[in-house]
């Protein structure tokens, strides 16, 4: 059963996010594998972030308190246990102090003959737009556009803060957002998407003389939506994950999409 999005469906944005991270990173390097040969690979590259501020992932891609506390609800030792002492209480709650590892996986085109990275294929996670991450990516980002190395940037969360900033233009504020910045380019590319809008396919940038190949995203997308069966698992009953959708989005999605939305 496929999506009744169009393109990116919001209801994938939640606790389902890291698989279709994995998942969608893999298709795409499945998808260019064959485009790309015999001159050129693509690898996929798993990098480990810690979630220092994981605090608005809770509930959302996190447990909150209440799975938690459900998860490890056991019965108080009974008083004919313990006939003299004072039962002792489980703590209700056991948290780790470590905070959250994120493995985030992106697709790297690397050139066969000299194994340089050529194209670097990001997909964000949450961790990715906020706080500390946010600033790490900005400084990988910067370091790829001194590396001569181009970038593909896919942005397919609503939440966080977009990672490209002081553009002029301005860029519209909307739901997605994809960026391509081409090796040597003083300006970036940009495809802002709407939530009625398809998934473009987009140019993967190799070296000169060789053209660009395309991935088809969308195509991508549909196809991990169909092997994962990610319809099993997402309730269009009621409201997809925050951030809560705009006036408009709401309107359009009960008219043309879930009629039956409370």
């Amino acid at each position: 059963m496929p999506s009744p999005f169009p393109g990116m469906d919001p209801y994938l944005e939640g606790h389902l996010w890291p698989d279709v991270h994995h998942a969608l990173a893999n298709k795409i390097r499945q998808q260019l594998t064959p485009r790309l040969k015999p001159r050129y690979v693509a690898r996929l590259e798993v990098s480990v972030i810690e979630d220092t501020e994981p605090e608005s992932e809770i509930n959302i891609t996190y447990p909150d308190v209440e799975v938690l506390l459900a998860n490890s609800n056991r019965p108080l030792p009974s008083a004919s246990a313990t006939p003299i002492a004072e039962a002792i209480a489980d703590a209700p709650i056991t948290v780790s102090l470590a905070p959250p590892e994120v493995r985030v996986v992106s697709i790297e085109v690397r050139d066969v003959k000299s194994n340089k990275l050529v194209t670097s294929i990001e997909i964000l996670s949450p961790v990715n737009k906020r706080g500390p991450g946010l600033v790490a990516y900005r400084q990988k980002r910067e370091r790829l556009r001194k590396a001569g190395v181009h970038l593909l940037e896919l942005d397919l969360l609503r939440r966080g803060t977009r990672t490209l900033t002081g553009a002029y233009p301005p860029v519209p504020k909307t739901a997605y957002r994809l960026t391509l910045i081409r090796a040597g380019a003083a300006a970036a590319q940009i495809w802002p998407l709407r939530l009625p809008d398809r998934l473009p396919t987009l140019p993967i940038p190799l070296r000169p003389p060789d053209e660009d190949v395309p991935l088809e995203l969308g195509l991508a997308l549909s196809a991990i939506y169909d092997d994962a069966a990610y319809e099993l698992s997402v309730n269009y009953r009621h409201e997809p994950p925050p951030p809560p959708l705009t006036a408009e989005e709401t309107g359009w999605m009960k008219t043309a999409v879930i009629p039956d939305l409370p």
